[in-house]
């Protein structure tokens, strides 16, 4: 069995993976405080050789973001990279426009639409977890990117 995995690094981002037998799972991305929780990120992950590859999403600073959130956000990516290879899994980055532009084509690309794909295409993917009463879009994107990833290994691309 080969699994993918997909991560929407952002502080309400997520973590999923996606098997060849089409099991998938989702869970926010582990945080303590504003800090990525690698040694959680790592113990949710199967081991390095049952994963084909881990798919994160490239950085991205956004307009107005404030010097000490980019930062945060610069040292939680770089954590989550560093450990991912120092671990052994092997790494694709990949920009939000690509990701989207594949799995999401037809729609207008946004939060609401990575979530319809989500609940349509993997209906049994709970993205309203603990008491959250409105669907989390990182963990629709976490599983989106994971998706991308899924298509791109059948295409012998991964």
């Amino acid at each position: 069995m080969t699994i993918i995995a997909g991560i929407d690094p952002g502080l309400k981002g997520g973590i999923s993976c996606i098997d060849t037998e089409g099991e998938v799972w989702a869970e926010p991305l582990p945080h303590i405080g504003k800090e990525v929780d690698l040694h959680s990120i790592l113990s949710a992950l199967a081991p390095p050789d049952e994963v084909e590859s881990v798919i994160v999403e490239r950085l991205g600073i956004r307009p107005g973001q404030s010097a000490q959130s980019g930062a945060t956000q610069g040292i939680n990516w770089g954590r989550l990279i560093g450990g991912l290879e120092v671990a052994g899994y092997s790494i694709r980055l990949v920009r939000p426009q690509d990701w989207k532009t594949k799995v999401l084509r037809g729609t207008k690309k946004d939060k609401s639409d990575a979530i319809a794909f989500v609940s349509r295409a993997y209906p049994g993917v709970n993205l309203k977890p603990g008491k959250c009463r409105t669907p989390q879009d990182g963990l629709a994107d976490a599983v989106c990117i994971a998706e991308y990833g899924r298509q791109l290994m059948n295409k012998g691309a991964a």
